[in-house]
């Protein structure tokens, strides 16, 4: 038998949906994959360099459990320079990607009955993580009229005696917007009235348009910064998804629980793949610069895409390299025998009839949105963006 706690959860239906798209291309279907969270970028040359060399180095063997002293260093750094954030190496962990960090984090605080709020739309594995360790999620609507900020007085509503966390992700995936600083700093308020810790989910921080300037709650005073465990990582700002780098930084006691956890579940990150992360932190940060750029431009023309489309909404996103596009006022429509009545019906739709793999909504805790990443190249979201403009207008 099974234990209870696999059954409250389900496989990442982001991951699902990926791996689906990819097995119809694999079939010879022209898939235009919109399903995946990942750069479509190389990882930098000289990155790649410093992994070759820890491994003719020698450079492969057990290293410290929360990450070589020089990577902690380099983070410590980083945390400095672009947050201003002051932290020492004993409160800094490195895990195997800023998921594990996250789950980390759950075994460490989270225990039965214990309530952590989740603004909603999510990213996916939140809920999960928090029944994985006997808590209970609670999920605060944000609305896209508030540009997807949790507002204050909502956050208030869902706070009790039994809850111990927020979960904050900004720049936000499912939706792209980021948080204003003065939303932060009343969320900074709220938490601290009621003793509540902030989990911030940083890993998207160097995407960031239109001028907006990325802030850390943590950097908002020492009162908050000492109730908040930031958690960042290398997989979208490097293009180093499969090298499975993550970070978190945060109070020592509770840094010094997730290095005990992490020394019984995973042991050390991979070495070869720290050193290529001090490369990263430490080495030239233009190619942040040109994946940015190109970001930025295919965003414009998605959002501009997809507001063209009869029936279909999409707010401009700040952040990320995620569209998160209202498709309800499609909803009852149908062609021949199909009818919408859901964001997974109209993600199977478009899959099936259109060869478009994205996200349905209601994965993020949504049914009114899809998700699509931009994280593909032009001539993908142009082909995209035709398909799914014909698949809608078939609709009746």
């Amino acid at each position: 038998m099974l234990a209870e706690r696999v059954k409250k959860i389900k496989p990442s239906p982001t991951l699902a949906m990926d791996a689906k798209a990819k097995a119809l291309k694999a079939q010879g279907l022209d898939i235009v994959n919109f399903g995946v969270g990942e750069p479509d970028f190389d990882t930098p040359e000289h990155v790649k360099e410093a992994a070759i060399k820890a491994i003719k180095d020698g450079f492969t063997k057990y290293t410290p459990v929360g990450g070589i002293d020089e990577l902690k260093e380099a983070v410590v750094e980083k945390l400095k320079k672009d947050n201003n954030l002051e932290y020492s190496k004993e409160e800094i962990i490195v895990s195997c990607g800023a998921k594990h960090s996250l789950y980390n984090i759950a075994q460490a605080l989270y225990g039965p009955g214990d309530e952590v709020i989740i603004p909603s739309p999510y990213w996916v594995s939140y809920p999960d993580q928090v029944l994985l360790n006997d808590a209970v999620p609670v999920f605060a609507k944000t609305y896209e009229e508030d540009s997807f900020m949790l507002k204050p007085d909502v956050l208030e509503s869902k706070i009790t005696k039994k809850t111990k966390a927020i979960i904050l992700n900004s720049p936000s995936n499912p939706t792209g917007l980021t948080y204003d600083k003065k939303t932060l700093e009343a969320i900074a308020e709220i938490a601290l009235k009621h003793n509540v810790y902030i989990i911030s989910d940083e890993i998207y921080e160097k995407l960031v348009y239109d001028g907006i300037e990325f802030i850390s709650i943590a950097s908002l005073g020492k009162e908050i910064k000492d109730k908040t465990i930031v958690v960042n990582g290398l997989s979208k700002s490097h293009a180093m998804t499969g090298w499975r780098i993550g970070y978190a930084a945060g109070p020592k006691d509770i840094i010094k629980a997730m290095t005990n956890i992490q020394s019984q579940s995973t042991s050390n990150p991979t070495s070869i793949a720290q050193k290529a992360a001090v490369a990263a932190l430490t080495g030239p940060q233009d190619f942040i610069s040109v994946m940015h750029a190109e970001f930025d431009k295919r965003r414009k023309f998605l959002v501009e895409g997809l507001n063209s489309i009869e029936g279909v909404r999409c707010l401009k996103p700040t952040g990320a390299f995620y569209a998160f596009p209202n498709v309800s006022r499609l909803y009852g429509k149908k062609t021949g025998t199909r009818q919408i009545n859901s964001s997974i019906d109209m993600a199977m739709y478009l899959l099936e009839d259109a060869n478009v793999a994205l996200v349905h909504g209601e994965a993020f805790g949504d049914d009114n949105y899809i998700r699509i990443s931009y994280a593909t190249s032009m001539e993908n979201i142009k082909k995209g963006l035709e398909r799914i403009k014909e698949a809608v207008s078939r609709l009746s």
